[in-house]
């Protein structure tokens, strides 16, 4: 049976000054990305979408170029748009990140609402999910982007007990049925 797999970037180089979308691989996650592309948990897919935001476009770059696979491009994979307040240092994100999940019916600061999220990313998975040809579909986003994916897919509340431990984790589901067949384990 063929798989989705769900995978966050690696780590990224944080610039403040630079516009979060905008941010790219740091050298660790550059070397991580490319292990998961030798791994066997990779091994059977056959096209890769991603995030429009550089480091998951970086991250799927990676991951493709061993096998020559395609890559496309879909805004819908996004991160939660948190343009309203931008950079925040670690500490604030934290508390950012922590209310977005406890209260997802509401915006923190501007941010996206998670519920509305949520929604945006369940319409984008399903329609790629819909098109996609046959073996094993990675998709390459962002934490919460997963967490609120595989929260849906679950019928779990939105929680960040669900998220990502740190950056560059995947799950997986069964295709088509987008059942999930594990949580979230470190891609290397």
């Amino acid at each position: 049976m063929s798989r989705l797999l769900f995978i966050t970037h690696p780590e990224v180089t944080i610039e403040p000054d630079c516009p979060i979308p905008d941010w790219s691989l740091s050298a660790v996650g550059t070397r991580r990305a490319l292990a998961f592309a030798a791994a066997a948990a990779f091994a059977d897919v056959t096209h890769i979408w991603s995030s429009n935001e550089a480091k998951a476009r970086q991250t799927a770059a990676l991951l493709a170029k061993p096998s020559q696979l395609s890559v496309s491009v879909d805004s819908g994979l996004a991160e939660n748009d948190r343009s309203a307040t931008g950079f925040l240092p670690p500490e604030a994100f934290e508390r950012a990140a922590n209310r977005f999940f406890a209260a997802p019916d509401e915006s923190y600061l501007g941010w996206e609402r998670a519920c509305d999220a949520q929604s945006r990313i369940v319409a984008a998975v399903g329609k790629i999910v819909a098109e996609h040809k046959g073996g094993d579909l990675a998709i390459v986003s962002h934490g919460a982007v997963g967490t609120l994916l595989y929260c849906s897919l679950c019928n779990l509340p939105i929680d960040r007990a669900y998220d990502q431990p740190s950056q560059g984790y995947y799950w997986t589901s069964d295709l088509p049925s987008l059942k999930p067949r594990h949580g979230w384990r470190s891609i290397g």
